[in-house]
């Protein structure tokens, strides 16, 4: 096993920063999308001249402006002014203008900024409906008409709009703060299945040098004793001594650049349980058998993707195809456009052009492709 250049922590916060950076333009966007055109035309519903729709619009920018930041995280530190510009907004449109969807800016502002506090959250939520409907009945105090009409215009509809919106916010955090335990946790487990992968390999180097180990010394002990008293003994056990060493530093260097035969059944079992302890679905297809030289060629490759897979990607699903000729590992963990530089698959690509096959690494979208493929009549 062989490991690639880029860490896997370095790749990581790679990979999960480009995603968040990702799901803050789609919140952006799509929130702006909605409150840009409803605040617009509630402004031109609304305000009779040009000073009351400059007013509206100002609790308008603040939702936008509050939906920047919020998508950046940043929201807390700016909720006082946004606060303050909105409640503003709604104590002008009670007060002085008559307006009923002076609201609005409230409407957007504390629902994304009351479910983000870290601690009060829900006396802040009672306390934001008890504002709002409050300042609202102080319209009872200068306007003429039917009172509940009135009330229901500016007591009743903001309060109601208010404890709709803050609800709506307060499941959505909760849904991704569950959708956080849950990354956190696959992170977890794959890194687990790496650590597994870790000791599966030391195990192999202590099956390796282990016992020779032992074997020498009793042998290096042995010769000790047999130097003087019969020294063609002690000879043979020198020569045994050096033909263990020499053949341990052979299977080292095979296990150090994954060249110790291992068969393709087996390499697929593993993968298949190392996804699986990661939380990643694994669909395996197995068009034919191979076996021989090409199916220890395939099983490397299938290491080799299965550690990238666990250490650098983001992936929820690994799709595996078996062929007669080679071998096709799907994962639907890329992020960014520019391949990363893994040194393991750039020498099985050299391992397998000696054979006469071939590696392609490839990415497709959110698709990264490694596939090893023999031409027909080279596998063998």
């Amino acid at each position: 096993m062989t490991q690639s250049e880029v860490p896997a922590s370095h790749s990581g916060h790679r990979y999960t920063t480009s995603a968040r950076g990702r799901m803050s333009r789609l919140n952006i966007t799509t929130q702006l999308a909605v409150i840009v055109p409803v605040g617009t035309m509630l402004i031109a519903y609304d305000s009779a001249t040009w000073w009351e729709a400059l007013v509206l619009l100002a609790g308008v920018a603040a939702s936008m402006v509050a939906v920047v930041l919020w998508a950046r995280e940043r929201i807390l530190a700016f909720a006082v002014p946004l606060l303050a510009v909105a409640a503003a907004v709604w104590l002008f449109g009670v007060l002085v203008t008559g307006s009923t969807t002076a609201f609005y800016g409230l409407s957007v502002v504390v629902p994304l900024i009351v479910p983000g506090m870290p601690r009060h959250r829900v006396p802040a939520a009672v306390a934001s409906v008890a504002f709002i409907a409050a300042t609202g009945a102080l319209r009872l105090l200068v306007a003429a008409g039917d009172p509940g009409w009135t009330a229901f215009q500016f007591v009743l509809l903001p309060g109601g709009v208010l404890v709709f919106t803050l609800g709506f916010m307060f499941a959505n955090q909760a849904f991704y703060q569950i959708l956080a335990e849950l990354d956190e946790a696959r992170e977890h487990e794959a890194e687990l299945a790496v650590a597994r992968e870790r000791i599966r390999f030391a195990s192999e180097l202590h099956d390796i040098q282990g016992h020779t180990l032992h074997v020498v010394k009793l042998k290096t002990a042995l010769a000790e004793k047999l130097v003087r008293r019969d020294a063609g003994r002690a000879e043979e056990e020198l020569r045994e001594i050096n033909a263990l060493v020499g053949d341990t530093i052979k299977q080292t260097k095979e296990l150090a650049y994954a060249q110790r035969r291992l068969t393709l059944a087996a390499e697929l079992e593993n993968a298949k349980n190392l996804f699986e302890a990661a939380g990643i679905r694994v669909r395996i297809t197995r068009e034919a058998a191979v076996n021989g030289r090409t199916g220890e060629l395939l099983g490397q490759v299938l290491r080799e993707t299965t550690t990238n897979i666990l250490r650098h990607a983001e992936a929820g699903q690994v799709r595996i195809t078996l062929s007669e000729r080679g071998i096709t590992i799907v994962n639907d963990g890329a992020a960014g456009d520019v391949l990363p530089e893994l040194r393991g698959l750039s020498t099985l690509r050299e391992r397998l052009a000696v054979e006469g096959g071939d590696l392609v690494v490839a990415q497709n979208g959110a698709e990264f492709v490694t596939s090893a493929v023999f031409p027909a009549g080279a596998a063998r």
